[in-house]
């Protein structure tokens, strides 16, 4: 039952991540929370459990979504190569640092970022107007006119991207796309590169989980750490499948729309962390 449970849970947020454009994290982690609390778990670990095998699953979710952004040019990989060590090494210690702070607490920080979320969608889908588009070389030679920071401070950025990835189980493209578009990168080149960051970001942090998981010893079976292994498997397989589905939807529908719909969704959810931990 638990396993069918899961791949039901995988296929709904691969459908959503497919349909809403963002990432797994945002779906995984509350459907999670709920049914690990339905189960019966530890509210001491249930929110640790929740990130620690959301950032697991999507390992699986983020080499699809490198392997068809690399395909298309998008992904600059000299800033890849200056934000990944960062960003693996804030997620892993990150892990370590949620494991520090209590479930009620995680609840409360996690049902503040979702409302924010939750506000910079709306507030996109209300703004939103068809972008210019440029060629491939357009695209490169303002990639060379743009001014990032040195190396030093991608490496200091990308660390901290990576302990609140950790925090928030998600693959960071939330903290990332608006880092990289801050300095002027073009919002493909921006979610591209962000989308192979996420690999980093996701083995690094549910390699996390799982070690400073294990140094808790917690009672909790078929698990890892904080990385649940049926639920790691049946959302992996499923999500996989049902995000091209969701893709597919979301060609048909309004995206203004669908934005709107998931804010309200994401607003819902994160009163809801709220009021468990605030409870």
């Amino acid at each position: 039952m638990e396993l069918i449970t899961f791949l039901v849970i995988g296929a709904l947020a691969g459908f959503a991540a497919g349909l809403f454009g963002v990432g797994g994290g945002t779906i995984i982690v509350p459907l999670l929370f709920i049914v690990f609390t339905q189960m019966g778990y530890s509210p001491d670990v249930v929110m640790h459990l929740a990130l620690g095998t959301s950032l697991a699953t999507i390992i699986v979710t983020s080499i699809s979504s490198l392997m068809a952004h690399n395909t298309k040019g998008s992904v600059m990989w000299p800033v890849f190569k200056n934000l990944a060590p960062g960003m693996a090494l804030g997620c892993f210690f990150g892990a370590g640092v949620a494991g520090l702070i209590s479930g009620i607490h995680l609840q409360i920080i996690v049902g503040i970022f979702l409302l924010w979320v939750a506000y910079r969608m709306f507030a996109k889908a209300k703004n939103q107007t068809a972008s210019s588009t440029s060629n491939t070389a357009d695209q490169d030679t303002q990639f060379n006119e743009i001014a990032l920071p040195s190396t030093p401070k991608q490496l200091a950025a990308g660390g901290v991207i990576g302990i609140a990835s950790a925090i928030f189980g998600i693959g960071g493209g939330s903290l990332t796309v608006p880092y990289l578009t801050r300095y002027g990168v073009v919002m493909q080149k921006a979610v591209g590169t962000s989308a192979a960051c996420g690999l980093p970001i996701a083995i690094a942090g549910a390699l996390g989980f799982m070690f400073f998981g294990m140094q808790q010893k917690i009672d909790v079976p078929n698990t890892i750490g904080f990385v649940h292994i049926y639920a790691f498997l049946g959302i992996s397989v499923m999500s996989f499948f049902t995000a091209k589905l969701g893709a597919k939807v979301a060609h048909i529908l309004s995206p203004a729309m669908l934005k709107k719909c998931f804010s309200v969704l994401l607003t819902i959810v994160g009163c809801y962390f709220l009021y468990k931990g605030l409870r």
